[in-house]
């Protein structure tokens, strides 16, 4: 992206006042250790915005910038950003690093059209004779001679030019499935090679993460980072790119539906991820519970069709029929992970013995299924009665517990932070609104807790908290009571919260009553 009239950075100490033609719409940041700051009009595009941020730090497209607040706070990279102050600057920071320690120069005429564009532009809006622009000569001449060096390796052979491969996606055009399906692949691929920062790495390991601020290509390298740090690349024999086709074909078989999408998945084996660290999993279960659990939370919901098991028996769908009414969506959620698995370029359990791969498949299977809220009393309670006893050595007791695991970590939106899963319960809303408007059509039961008209978002959660949430986390806490603080005082946060909603709702409909 060339810089443009009214999308331009320059340091804080060097800026020049906006010609007529410049917008007011004016964001200071922090970037590389200087202020610098960004003007940019209400016609631009989140990705506009995305590569100015790139520009000012000296990055290539593929590398992964996350926006802070100053209290730490994650905020979007988008035309939406708030405005600021010098006193109140954001802080930008490139959450990938290059393990080549050198600008990958994916789009090189990109690049030098931008140099020589800014410095054309510094030169119109203020004047030859001051220092102030002698200074910036120098920075545009030292980021050239950069550039120069990065071509001359690309013509060594020693890159290459990805930018050919571009699909060029003109303003307001709507991509399909399938090209954006290309477009996430080739981002995925492209920040796969970088390095994932010590403190995103970190962060990535506990209940706080926030889905919301990770593109999908990001989210891919972040799964990636998963399988990569729990070991399973080397206690496996997984390729690097196998696991990738992996991590990519799964993407692939998530629908585009309110709540069981992509980014839940994400959450849930981000959770799952997070719980194995918080609880020192890694010293107590074999690296193949840890797989098996790990890619059950990424495969729980493959190819979920946004309409829940209850509707799929009744309404008499082909699922319902093929698995005789007996956890429809969850032994379809199997059967679409195994397809992925059978494919040879994305197997990542290729290299298990005969005897491996039946432990990984038994066990996967098992918690997968244990997601059926038709069967939350039935685990529960047997998890409740071997707890004052639990023994990690005893192969039934750990297969309850990983089916535990798999539970908490699907229905944990509300241990994160109320910023981050209230949202979730918006989109969750949506997918039940959806399906009892279906049944209304169909003249099928419609439950009341799915009823538009019947329902609020503090009442649907009240009773969920009270007698699903907080029943479960808390006997997962008699076992780990270090996870008291990650997940269970959050959740009587929440569930604090909706009573008061609740009570307020429940006051206002007194009021308003004859």
């Amino acid at each position: 992206m060339s810089m443009s009239r009214d999308l331009i950075f320059l340091p804080e100490a060097c800026h020049v006042p906006p010609g007529p033609q410049m917008t007011t719409k004016i964001i200071h940041f922090m970037v590389n250790g200087r202020v610098e700051r960004a003007e940019f009009g209400a016609d631009s595009t989140a990705e506009d915005i995305k590569e100015l941020f790139r520009a000012a730090a000296e990055v290539s497209p593929h590398h992964i910038l996350k926006l802070y607040k100053a209290n730490g706070s994650v905020v979007n990279i988008s035309p939406m950003l708030e405005p600021n102050s010098q006193d109140s600057y954001y802080r930008l920071e490139v959450v990938t690093s290059d393990v080549q320690s050198i600008t990958m120069p994916s789009n090189v005429d990109n690049m030098e059209h931008r140099v020589s564009h800014l410095e054309t532009k510094v030169l119109e809006e203020a004047g030859k004779t001051s220092e102030v622009i002698s200074d910036l000569q120098s920075q545009v001449e030292s980021f050239k001679r950069k550039l120069e060096s990065i071509k001359h390796l690309s013509w060594m052979g020693i890159f290459r030019d990805e930018n050919t491969k571009q699909i060029s996606k003109s303003k307001g055009t709507q991509l399909n499935m399938e090209e954006e399906h290309r477009q996430v692949r080739r981002k995925f691929l492209n920040m796969s090679s970088l390095q994932v920062t010590e403190e995103v790495r970190d962060h990535l390991k506990t209940p706080i993460f926030d889905n919301w601020q990770w593109e999908e290509a990001e989210m891919l390298v972040l799964l990636q980072v998963m399988f990569t740090d729990l070991d399973f690349l080397t206690a496996f024999q997984i390729k690097k790119d196998v696991l990738q086709n992996f991590l990519f074909e799964v993407y692939c078989h998530y629908n585009n539906i309110p709540f069981h999408n992509f980014q839940h998945c994400f959450c849930v084996t981000q959770m799952m991820y997070g719980l194995i660290w918080l609880t020192d999993l890694k010293s107590k279960l074999c690296s193949m519970d840890l797989l098996i659990m790990l890619t059950s939370a990424l495969c729980h919901d493959l190819d979920h069709p946004g309409y829940n098991n209850v509707y799929q028996i009744n309404a008499r769908t082909e699922l319902a029929l093929r698995y005789n009414d007996i956890s429809p969506l969850e032994n379809h959620h199997c059967a679409v992970a195994f397809g992925i698995l059978a494919k040879e370029e994305s197997n990542i359990l290729k290299h298990l013995t005969t005897e491996q791969y039946k432990q990984f498949r038994a066990g996967m299977i098992k918690c997968i299924l244990a997601t059926d809220m038709a069967r939350h009393n039935e685990i529960l309670n047997k998890f409740k009665s071997i707890l004052s006893i639990f023994d990690f050595r005893n192969k039934d007791h750990k297969e309850v517990l990983m089916k535990i695991m798999v539970k908490v970590s699907d229905i944990s939106n509300e241990a994160r932070p109320m910023a981050v899963a209230e949202p979730w319960l918006d989109c969750l809303l949506q997918e039940f609104f959806n399906q009892s408007d279906k049944e209304k059509l169909k003249g099928l039961p419609v439950a009341p807790f799915m009823d538009r008209d019947k329902v609020s978002k503090p009442s649907s959660q009240t009773s969920f908290i009270r007698f699903v949430l907080l029943p479960l986390f808390t006997e997962l806490t008699r076992l780990f009571p270090c996870l008291e603080q990650h997940i269970v005082e959050p959740v009587r946060r929440a569930l604090e919260y909706y009573s008061d909603l609740e009570r307020a709702t429940q006051q206002r409909e007194t009021a308003c009553k004859p």
